[in-house]
């Protein structure tokens, strides 16, 4: 039979023998049981009925039919008959025999059910055994690539002016340490220069003059204070010298590069003519050699997560390749919309292939479990409320459900802290239909054991 109909049957079945007991159940209440049993067997029938007729026609056989169903009879060609006492099978005349009489003592007492060949076959049941081995823990998460902020430098001036003649025009130009990125005129600049060679000046008149030491050590020493002037205000040696060497001020002075790097931020889509202050941001420049990955951690993350260990980036841009990466650092404080922690890996880019924003999957290689007990994720079946459990081979076409207390999971395997052996047999596909079905025939025990109860005590 085709797993649709099946289905289908089992649904009849259920349909019809519901009304069934229904019947019967309210005819028990009224005081009018059928004229061909007793009132002291009619609920018990009805639920031993139901549970070997909803059994059978999914393809299973209950385990523990051998005590309740002893007075019920079954035919061997047509399991779907199911009448008390023995007798002749209404369909095709063969004689009947007890249910359950097959069923060896010890199957019986386990709380788990019997499967049919057909049954394996048409739903693809497929097991492995449960095993040691050790899991290794891996902690997998996403993020995104940005700059490295320890190396992100800010251009600024530490004087008022107007940029002339910018060198850089768009983001995403690479410039080297030393490059010239604008020029700039700024009165100040201008004062502070005329000042500087107006010492200088100073200086050579009283050398010339032969003048008392004091009073060239005093010049001497304006004309080191000027210097140092133009020192704080970012000129280099060099231009100092040029100044030296021509003897007159440039009304303008070029601004250089202090990294190599990528231009990131500037101050203006244009920078030609823009009045600066002093202290203001002109441009960013970045040193992408290496860059930051943020991830977010789950909470329950936290307790193996320690700054300083590596990590494995990989990029979908370039698969199969690896990156090599630290964790730095956490944020102070949780996201309180996802209920994570954002971290910092280092990321090496020697090559520079990487790009900010980039999406990348960072991994954790963690001690984990030492010859743990382990079986497929995929076998354990989980409910809401934290019960989990797999289904065990038990041979024979016998499959009985064991709760599991679970450990850490790695791979698409997951460690068994409790409620398993090693050398056991578990389900890991159709594993949820025998669990159903488990549930299924304790519902209808529950039932019939209901029914029988409230029967006993109206009499």
């Amino acid at each position: 039979m085709t797993n649709s109909k099946t289905a289908a049957l089992v649904v009849a079945c259920v349909a019809v023998i519901a009304a069934g007991v229904a019947i019967s159940y309210f005819g028990v209440l009224a005081g009018d049981p059928p004229a061909d049993r007793s009132p002291d067997t009619g609920s018990e029938t009805v639920g031993l009925y139901l549970k070997q007729l909803l059994s059978r026609a999914a393809g299973y056989e209950s385990l523990d039919t051998g005590s309740e169903a002893a007075g019920l009879y079954t035919c061997g060609m047509h399991p779907q008959v199911a009448l008390e006492g023995p007798g002749q099978c209404p369909i095709c005349g063969m004689n009947l025999v007890p249910i359950g009489a097959a069923s060896p003592p010890e199957e019986a007492e386990q709380a788990g059910v019997k499967v049919s060949k057909s049954f394996l076959q048409n739903f693809a049941v497929r097991t492995t055994v449960v095993e040691r081995a050790d899991l290794p823990a891996r902690i997998r998460t996403i993020g995104y690539l940005d700059q490295d902020e320890a190396k992100l430098v800010s251009v600024s001036t530490k004087y008022g002016g107007w940029i002339e003649n910018p060198r850089v025009s768009t983001v995403g130009e690479r410039v080297s340490e030393g490059d010239t990125l604008f020029e700039i005129y700024s009165p100040g600049l201008v004062t502070a220069q005329e000042e500087f060679l107006a010492s200088i000046e100073y200086l050579g008149r009283l050398k010339a003059a032969d003048a008392y030491p004091d009073a060239l050590r005093r010049a001497e020493a304006l004309v080191h204070a000027a210097t140092e002037r133009l020192r704080s205000w970012d000129l280099t040696d060099r231009q100092i010298d040029d100044l030296r060497s021509a003897g007159k001020v440039s009304r303008t002075l070029e601004v250089y590069s202090p990294a190599s790097g990528y231009v990131v931020e500037k101050m203006a889509d244009s920078l030609e003519g823009v009045e600066t202050t002093s202290g203001m941001t002109i441009l960013k420049i970045a040193d992408h050699s290496t860059l930051w990955a943020k991830v977010e951690f789950y909470e329950h993350y936290l307790r193996d997560l320690r700054a300083g260990m590596t990590a494995e980036i990989s990029i979908d841009a370039f698969p199969g390749r690896r990156w090599h990466g630290r964790l730095l650092f956490f944020e102070p404080a949780m996201n309180p919309q996802t209920q994570t922690l954002a971290g910092y890996v280092e990321v090496e880019n020697l090559d520079s292939r990487l790009r900010p924003n980039m999406y990348a999957t960072v991994e954790f290689q963690l001690p984990g479990a030492k010859d743990a007990l382990v079986v497929p994720a995929q076998s354990v079946l989980r409910s809401g409320n934290d019960r989990n459990v797999v289904i065990v081979d038990a041979g024979g076409g016998v499959f009985v459900p064991h709760e599991v207390r679970l450990g850490m999971e790695s791979d698409g395997r997951i460690q068994v802290v409790d409620g398993l052996t090693e050398g056991e047999r578990v389900v890991t596909s159709s594993q949820f239909l025998l669990d159903s079905e488990s549930n299924l025939q304790a519902a209808v025990d529950r039932l019939a054991g209901s029914s029988d109860h409230e029967h006993h005590h109206a009499h």
